[in-house]
């Protein structure tokens, strides 16, 4: 193999600069919106969580499907549940459609406590982002991060399809050594 294949294609300096203002800017953004929310006793991901739950259909969402959109595990997205279920804002209930699965649902109690933080989470998502910018700055950060977002969503659907695949195999297999020890 010769050296060239072995070494990275490094960052130029402007690309570096670009890299380090993402990632510093966009810790220093969910700072800020989290720091926003916390007046209302609430953090950037409970609050996503309610948002999405808003959106969706009788406001509620097979916690799977939900874990996926806002982008945590299966694991995290259950405690952070726990918490918001605690204060009555949204309560797992079995899938209308599939008695097995849950789904996380909104309450009543949580539409109202939504209602009044989404004033002051789209106030602050203006002050910390959209302000700061111009609309075509805005516009083509969308477009990027749509990028970013979709080559990372079909690594991920890879992930799983392979694993998938895999755990299939696997009990293929243990289901075949069952019919062997079985004869």
């Amino acid at each position: 193999m010769s050296a060239e294949l072995d070494e990275p294609r490094w960052l130029t300096d402007g690309e570096q600069q670009s890299w380090r203002a993402y990632l510093r800017g966009s810790r220093f953004l969910e700072e800020a919106l989290d720091r926003d929310l916390q007046a209302h006793g609430l953090q950037l991901t409970e609050y996503e969580i309610l948002s999405m739950l808003s959106e969706s259909d009788g406001g509620r969402l097979r916690m799977s499907e939900l874990a996926d959109l806002v982008v945590q595990s299966r694991s995290r997205l259950t405690h952070t549940a726990a918490r918001l279920e605690k204060r009555g804002w949204v309560e797992r209930q079995s899938c209308l459609s599939d008695r097995r699965g849950v789904e996380l649902v909104l309450t009543d109690e949580g539409w109202e406590r939504l209602n009044t933080i989404a004033r002051t989470h789209v106030e602050s998502v203006r002050k910390h982002l959209l302000d700061v910018m111009g609309a075509g700055e805005f516009s083509a950060l969308g477009v990027a991060m749509g990028k970013v977002r979709d080559a990372a969503l079909g690594i991920h659907q890879a992930v799983v399809a392979e694993a998938c695949a895999e755990a299939e195999l696997q009990e293929d297999l243990e289901s075949r050594l069952d019919q062997l020890a079985g004869a």
